[in-house]
């Protein structure tokens, strides 16, 4: 299992990301401009929020 990320801004990014319904069409300005996540900040969620739905998935 995964380390929490290191800044909760971006954890709790990926969580909100993990938890819409339809994913925004572009998630990474999305999570700039209502996080104030740098772009990598951003990627990083984008995949943190992967991790999260595929666990959601796998584990129930």
């Amino acid at each position: 299992m995964r380390e929490p990320h290191q800044n909760p801004k971006v954890t709790i990014a990926a969580q909100w990301l993990a938890d819409q319904q339809e994913p925004p069409p572009q998630a990474v300005p999305t999570l700039k401009e209502r996080f104030g996540l740098s772009a990598l900040e951003a990627c990083e969620a984008c995949k943190l929020a992967h991790d999260f739905r595929l666990n959601r998935k796998v584990y129930g």
